[in-house]
């Protein structure tokens, strides 16, 4: 290759030593600049480095420094760093039309036979209904990261129903509840409970070691099943969770009888909880005495969430936080569950971790408006 002799001015050292120096560039452009600075035999370079040195220093090879020099000789400094732009001229395939059709097929009932569609799937119908005469599966998927769109993900929710009086009336009653100040004497409760099943190895796990992630076998074994109950109190930070063998309305009361064993200072405890039908006042008179059950009834006041609503009742994202810190993996007995339910209690409880709730009545009117019914003026 012909040699070519690099002469930097000032301004050009300068300008490559601050590009070397600091400033986000690309990789290529920073060991472009450390070329070009070795290589200068201007005035302003003190002492000149050879190719070889160049290259074991900058761990490139003798074919890079001779074509950086190059193009700094025959097309200046910008081309020398940057390189040559590619003269390769790509025709855009996925115009605003296909597009459309994409995003309408993705969001169309998939073709028969089929959950849901693939961005195969979408290519090919693309093809079938003449929207183009070939596409990869690539282009659709961008198309449709484009458009947020993900039609091979379907996310499981309570759907709840339309104009529906009854529901954006519990709504209120539950979002006026949490909005009430502290106080002690008066506290606000939530509670909730969920199954868990126990469930045994059938065979040792292998541990993680470096380089190989834990395995776990898909055989596992069944040991029934336990329920959990816990009750939280948002503006302060604590919770309690009860660990049963059956979820029945005895359970249930005696959890009650718990959480009003935990409040003695307090006049009346506001609970929030869900419409189970586990979860009504007549369970307290079938598992104690009337006497005794009327007077464990008045301690409370019972604020339910409506139905299908039961995302408004935040005993559930402790109950999320439980599953996700403690209970997401495979436990056989019901002991071991209530010795490691114990332990995340005593944790979380010591850490005073409230609940901020910032969805207020005002709010679910503007985003939820479509759940209020349509009154005519």
């Amino acid at each position: 290759m012909k040699k070519y002799k690099v002469t930097l001015t000032e301004e050009e050292r300068q300008e490559l030593d601050a590009l070397s120096s600091k400033g986000k560039h690309a990789a290529q452009t920073v060991l472009n600049a450390l070329i070009l600075l070795a290589c200068d035999e201007g005035k302003f370079q003190k002492e000149r480095s050879i190719n070889e040195d160049i290259a074991r220093v900058l761990n490139v090879s003798m074919k890079t420094i001779d074509r950086v020099k190059k193009r700094f000789v025959e097309e200046g400094l910008s081309m020398a760093l940057t390189g040559k732009p590619s003269t390769r001229v790509y025709s855009r395939k996925a115009d605003g039309d296909l597009e459309a059709h994409l995003v309408a097929l993705s969001c169309s009932e998939p073709p028969e036979g089929h959950l849901r569609w693939t961005l195969r799937l979408l290519a090919d119908k693309a093809v079938e209904l003449n929207y183009v005469e070939n596409i990869s599966y690539e282009t659709v998927r961008r198309t449709l990261k484009k458009n947020v769109l993900k039609p091979w993900k379907q996310v499981g929710w309570v759907i709840p129903p339309q104009h529906d009086g009854n529901f954006v009336a519990h709504m209120e009653m539950v979002l006026d509840t949490y909005k009430q100040p502290y106080d002690p004497l008066y506290p606000v409760v939530c509670m909730d409970e969920s199954p868990k099943q126990l469930i045994a190895e059938t065979r040792i796990p292998v541990p993680a070691r470096p380089g190989q992630l834990a395995r776990y076998d898909y055989e596992y074994s069944r040991k029934g099943t336990c329920n959990i109950f816990i009750a939280n109190e948002p503006l302060v930070g604590k919770r309690m969770v009860r660990v049963t063998s059956s979820r029945k309305k005895d359970d249930w009361a005696r959890f009650l009888a718990e959480i009003a064993g935990k409040y003695k200072h307090a006049e009346r405890i506001t609970l929030v909880m869900d419409n189970l039908n586990t979860h009504q006042p007549g369970s307290l008179y079938q598992a104690f005495k009337a006497q005794e059950a009327k007077a464990l009834l008045d301690r409370f006041e019972f604020v339910y969430t409506p139905k299908h609503g039961s995302w408004l009742n935040m005993a559930e994202i402790e109950l999320r936080v439980l599953s996700g810190q403690c209970l997401n993996r495979r436990i056989d007995t019901i002991t071991e569950v209530r010795s490691e339910v114990m332990a995340w209690e005593k944790e979380r409880n010591n850490l005073n971790a409230i609940i901020n709730w910032r969805f207020t009545t005002d709010k679910a009117r503007i985003k939820l408006k479509h759940l209020y019914p349509s009154v005519d003026a």
